[in-house]
């Protein structure tokens, strides 16, 4: 069996792997080199790598990943970290008017294979700008693969997968999760990035979670008295929808629980496709348990604020009893 790590774990030895085996795989960003990462999850890189291919960058977002794009073209695979998903909003502009767009601009002659990894959401009572979840800003960016992992085995395998594709992906890390449990990972696993994982099967409802809210909805389903699918979409887009459709073809009953804010999150396009494709086979409206629509508040609100088990149940329970 593998050896046991954790989700901050499983990311170092993802990228320790794949700079292993591929002498143009680069990991740079803030404090990314000498000091290991702000979570330490390139720690040790620099000292068997080199300055040359693990180091620290300027605190300038923009400047990371419009570097790395032009690296990307001349055949570098650079994994770029944002120290927060929050910092990010900084080099918006050049990942997704430029990182996504390489292979239509040029007609399929140049591609960018960059992975921009960034801790995202809440839970950690960290400040304003580092407890956001942008998921929805870069699925909106066509071109991009946006990868959330919930587990170490699955941060292991779709991080090291993102880091082989020839095309840009967004690689959001939950960070509330990053030390909460380990597991033994299987460093030969590989995994589709395109393929949903289902959680535990279930016969009643379908409940759809993803990076931290994972956790959350497994201890929602062992609260409640009915027997729970759950999905984990894995990649927020393109997303697996025919995995989830053949749940609720299953199940009748469908909920998404997403600690984004409500209005025009992914569990509105989940639910929305859910109720274009199978709505004759529904028996309740698709159900959503999310953050408000607000600003994420500073981390003395943060627990009113991040959807909870109780919260969790409390949706399931409409949903079932409709």
């Amino acid at each position: 069996m593998g050896e046991k790590m954790n989700i901050v774990e499983a990311v170092n030895q993802a990228l320790h792997d794949e700079m292993d085996e591929d002498e143009n795989v680069i990991a740079y960003g803030e404090d990314v080199g000498e000091d290991g990462g702000v979570f330490r999850a390139t720690e040790g890189l620099q000292d068997e790598f080199g300055e040359d291919r693990c180091f620290s960058s300027p605190l300038a977002e923009s400047g990371i990943a419009g570097t790395a794009i032009g690296m990307s073209l001349y055949g570098f695979r650079p994994v770029v970290e944002m120290q927060f998903s929050g910092f990010s909003y900084l080099a918006f502009y050049q990942i997704k008017e430029h990182a996504s767009r390489m292979r239509i601009r040029s007609r399929g002659d140049y591609n960018v294979p960059l992975t921009v990894r960034a801790p995202y959401g809440g839970g950690i009572s960290a400040l304003e700008h580092h407890q956001e979840s942008p998921e929805t800003f870069f699925a909106h960016s066509q071109g991009l693969h946006v990868v959330i992992p919930s587990t170490p085995q699955d941060t292991y395998s779709l991080l090291r997968k993102s880091i082989q594709m020839d095309d840009p992906v967004v690689f959001l890390e939950p960070k509330k999760i990053y030390r909460a449990f380990k597991e033994e990972v299987d460093t030969e696993k590989e995994v589709d990035l395109e393929q949903a994982r289902i959680v535990q099967e279930g016969e009643d409802v379908t409940l759809i979670a993803w990076g931290a809210m994972v956790p959350v909805a497994e201890d929602a389903a062992e609260e409640i008295d009915a027997d729970v699918e759950i999905i984990d979409p894995r990649t927020i887009y393109p997303a697996d929808f025919d995995t989830i459709y053949e749940s609720v073809e299953k199940t009748g009953r469908a909920m998404v629980l997403h600690e984004a804010p409500k209005s025009v999150g992914f569990g509105a396009e989940i639910a929305t496709r859910i109720q274009e494709n199978e709505i004759l086979k529904m028996e309740a409206p698709v159900e959503r348990v999310t953050a408000p629509d607000t600003p994420y508040p500073l981390y003395t609100l943060e627990d009113f604020y991040m959807p909870n088990k109780e919260r969790a149940v409390k949706g399931l329970e409409r949903v079932l009893n409709f």
